[in-house]
């Protein structure tokens, strides 16, 4: 089945989703406020410490065998069911909140105490510092000895400030998603896999009496540091009270076994919600990264003075390229992660995956991405919602992808890992935001006409749907030329005008 990118659908569509916020709504979170169910044009500043901790050994986890097949993935899924299950217990001991979990990434709040506390940050970091710890404790020892799972490397990076929250996903899917310097330098810290341990920005050490250090990312908290902040936090829980409760509640709910079934393409009739251990998908597909670029240092130059128009830019080039994923190509989103969408795709039948169908469809997918992403662009810099510089980094491999649901039932999240879901998001972090890139894996199985738009180096520049819907089609693609042939690529003269543009502008802005 071939799919088509359309200007007048993306149109009317990127004009509806600027209406739902025409008004934005910007309000100081306090005590008592909930942060469930903001509303999609609304958003609240939340002073509070953001901690990630990244299992940097995940890799390792999932070559524990030599070929990525059920047994791999079985394991992997169910390390990650108990790490959720333990992190979770911990996070509502220390009345802490979780706000996101994603494979190897956790992302948690501290707001408490409030700021009419003297001393609340403070008191915030050092009990953010002890909860790291204790995390680091317990998941020493839950490690999966009959998987052969070793326990969990854990890098935290923990920074402290003034964050926007807002609406992070769609139909009932509705959690916070924390916009600032706060959540992304904390981010960043636990993503650098060099060593293990705690890490704190200038601003938390300082909120804490420490000294500056040239190189945050590189200066761990010493053991005596650490002890300070659980001595101050006084958490009043143990790493062995955590573990005991853990295992009792293993043996109240047990795992059960993973039973992996295909599904019937195309992915966006799966139906996530539904999915749990017992209940998960297995089959050949791809994954895909699409990362606004540049978003991070907009939302530092804009958050004080313009935080209506940031909250309008991240609902609309998010909503489009949802739709453009869901809707025109018939993919399934997996998760918002923060200004990135990670979705499946997937052609063939409930039986067997069209290979290179998939791989020629996704190339097409990345391009309408484009395409979709510089119309809105365009839309917002007219409304005066925008100006500047942004792009869109695409990264996407093949290879057998998994979906699924972890935790105890009430609280489950939804989960997508495996080798290709890592080297999907490795190639979009290469891209610059002009740039697609496509997995090695993805590039050996796909036909010619799509290694010749990649190259060598697998990776194109100002890749729209109408450069990569001709290209594959001139190479004699018949996903690509079935929707040349139905008369899609310029069919209109909207359409017609769109593809003879000069491809945007775009100069990649410093720290994004």
């Amino acid at each position: 089945m071939s799919h088509t990118w359309n200007y007048e659908r993306a149109s009317t569509h990127i004009d509806k989703k600027m209406e739902d916020v025409e008004t934005v709504t910007i309000k100081q979170y306090g005590r008592d406020m909930s942060l469930e169910s903001i509303a999609t044009n609304a958003a609240y500043r939340v002073d509070g410490v953001h901690m990630y901790a990244d299992i940097q050994n995940l890799r390792e986890m999932l070559n524990v065998t030599g070929e990525e097949g059920t047994e791999c993935h079985k394991r992997m899924l169910r390390f990650l069911d108990q790490h959720y299950r333990a992190v979770n217990r911990i996070l509502k001991r220390v009345d802490a909140r979780r706000v996101d979990f994603h494979n190897q990434r956790l992302h948690s709040l501290f707001t408490k105490p409030y700021n009419s506390e003297a001393g609340a940050e403070k008191k915030r970091v050092q009990r953010a510092v002890a909860t790291a710890q204790l995390m680091i404790d317990v998941l020493n020892e839950t490690k999966d000895d009959d998987a052969k799972i070793p326990a969990a490397i854990l890098r935290v990076g923990i920074d402290t400030g003034e964050t926007l929250a807002v609406n992070n996903g769609r139909n009932g899917n509705r959690e916070p998603l924390f916009l600032g310097d706060a959540a992304n330098h904390a981010a960043k810290l636990a993503s650098n896999l060099s060593t293990k341990g705690i890490y704190l920005t200038n601003a938390a050490r300082l909120a804490i009496g420490l000294k500056e250090v040239d190189t945050p990312a590189k200066t761990a908290l010493t053991k005596e540091e650490i002890k300070d902040c659980q001595d101050a936090a006084d958490l009043d829980v143990t790493a062995e009270t955590i573990v005991k409760e853990w295992r009792e509640d293993q043996k109240n709910n047990p795992l059960g076994g993973f039973v992996f079934t295909r599904h019937t393409p195309p992915f966006s009739t799966m139906d996530i919600p539904a999915l749990t251990p017992g209940n998960s998908r297995r089959q050949e597909a791809v994954s895909i990264y699409a990362d606004i670029d540049g978003f991070t240092a907009y939302v530092a130059d804009n958050i004080e003075e313009n935080a209506e128009n940031v909250v309008r830019v991240l609902h609309v080039l998010r909503a489009e390229l949802e739709r453009v994923l869901t809707t025109e190509f018939k993919g399934r989103r997996i998760r918002f992660i923060g200004d990135c969408v990670h979705g499946l795709i997937c052609e063939g039948t409930v039986a067997t995956t069209e290979v290179q169908d998939t791989i020629s469809e996704a190339t097409r997918l990345a391009g309408a991405f484009r395409s979709s992403f510089d119309l809105a662009i365009e839309k917002l810099e007219k409304k005066k919602y925008f100006s500047g510089e942004m792009g869109l980094a695409i990264g996407f491999d093949y290879g057998p992808m998994t979906v699924t649901r972890l935790g105890l039932k009430g609280s489950r999240v939804r989960c997508s890992v495996s080798r290709g879901v890592l080297s999907s998001e490795d190639e979009q972090v290469r891209c610059k935001g002009t740039e697609t890139a496509i997995g090695q894996s993805a590039y050996d199985e796909a036909s010619e006409a799509v290694k010749k738009v990649f190259g060598d180096k697998r990776i194109t520049a100002n890749l729209d749907y109408f450069e990569a819907t001709e290209a594959l089609a001139d190479n004699g693609d018949k996903a690509a030329n079935s929707a040349r042939s139905a008369g899609t690529v310029a069919s209109t003269p909207a359409i017609a005008k769109a593809q003879e543009q000069v491809v945007r502008p775009y100069c990649r802005v410093k720290g994004a």
